[in-house]
């Protein structure tokens, strides 16, 4: 029987082994540290402790995976390409005919900014967010808090504090890069009416109850939260792969590495062609399910087909009543059209829902997920390929 051995329990892992059984002949093995499956995009809700559906944070892997999926809890060590063998934390090993590389990404504090590591607090994992919680409940409400970053996380973030009636203050050189001007403008407008404080700036380093920008002003900080920037688990890069700079593996337009047509990637860590798409469970879905794709081509003796993502829109809440879609092209550059208020928190939600209810619809009928198909790359390709190497 072929083994197809599934690195990583997160949005792309699970759609790709629940794609893997579509057919009844292979062994699907998903390798993950936690016996829960985790809803990232809920995270913040978590954290703040601010609403009955935080509980939806982690899920029971039987309500998204399929049943004929191995559940394997361990973490994934190195992988040997040559033996193809994974090393499991354990001690233990698998071997695997095929492997979808799906680990996902990881909150990054930088090394060069003294005292983020020691006292900021990430919000990319659970665990993060369960002792970002201890954290909060054990300051009073009255207390500083700085969020640092002003992406996606940070706006949600940010919000959620203050809607708990936290006094917070926003650091980030740009809010919502991201957005169109008229998306940044309906967030910053939503985070002033809940009272958070924006400040356009860069940090120095951070202490025990202060932010010191690099400007020399001083930010008292109960807690610090660190939402600025994400990184990939080292795992491809020490295992030997060719990754980007960031540690993704590069795979062609296929997700296939380009090392090796055996191993397939999907969702944050990989990059297709170099050319990573937006880190997002939006991409992360329909990567996973065309990973399977192309490993199920290749088991049949087919030619795998070019992965392709639509980037219709990005969801932020911006507490428990109101929210910000900003609308965008398929090519992932956003229009000058947004849904706010509480229609924009509708939306929100909905899409929190259905991301699980895919995968579970997947997991009851392997192959029933469809994406809407993306943009032509090619010209994207050809023209990163143009730019000399320095």
């Amino acid at each position: 029987m072929t083994t197809v051995l599934v690195i990583g329990g997160g949005y792309a892992g699970v759609m790709a082994a629940n794609r893997l059984k579509s057919r009844d002949d292979l062994s699907v093995q998903l390798i993950n540290p936690r016996p829960q499956f985790v809803e990232r995009i809920r995270l913040h809700q978590l954290a703040a402790d601010s609403d009955p559906n935080s509980t939806m944070a982690v899920a029971d892997f039987g309500a998204v995976l399929n049943d004929g999926v191995r559940l394997v809890v361990d973490s994934a060590e190195r992988i040997d390409p040559a033996a193809r063998r994974v090393t499991l934390g354990s001690g233990g090993v698998l071997d695997y005919d095929y492997l979808v590389y799906a680990v996902g990404s990881t909150g990054a504090i930088p090394d060069a900014v003294p005292g983020a590591a020691e006292f900021a607090y990430p919000l990319s994992e659970l665990e993060q967010a369960k002792r970002l919680r201890a954290r909060l409940a054990d300051v009073p409400t009255q207390a500083p808090i700085v969020v640092v970053g002003g992406g996606l996380t940070g706006i949600e973030a940010a919000a959620e504090f203050a809607e708990a009636g936290r006094r917070v203050t926003l650091v980030s050189s740009i809010v919502g890069p991201s957005l169109s001007a008229p998306g940044r403008r309906s967030v910053t407008k939503r985070l002033g009416k809940l009272g958070v404080t924006t400040v356009a700036a860069t940090v120095a380093s951070v202490t025990a109850d202060a932010v010191v920008l690099t400007d020399g002003r001083t930010l008292p900080s109960a807690v610090t939260v660190w939402t600025a920037g994400f990184g990939v688990p080292g795992l491809a890069a020490a295992s030997g792969l060719t990754t980007d700079a960031m540690g993704r593996v590069v795979t062609d337009e296929t997700l296939t590495s380009v090392d090796d047509d055996r191993i397939v990637a999907a969702g944050d860590a990989a990059a297709p062609s170099g050319l990573p798409y937006r880190m997002s469970c939006q991409a992360g879905l329909p990567l996973g399910a065309q990973a399977a794709n192309t490993v199920l081509a290749r088991i049949a003796g087919g030619e795998a087909a070019v992965a392709t993502v639509p980037m219709s829109g990005q969801c932020i809440s911006l507490g428990r009543d109101a929210g910000t879609v900003q609308l965008q092209r398929k090519d992932d550059t956003p229009l000058n059209l947004y849904l706010g208020g509480r229609t924009g928190a509708f939306v929100k939600e909905q899409v929190c829902r259905y991301t699980v209810k895919w995968l579970a619809g997947e997991a009851r009928k392997p192959g029933s997920y469809k994406s809407l198909k993306g943009p032509d790359r090619s010209e994207l390709i050809a023209a990163a390929k143009a730019v000399p190497v320095r």
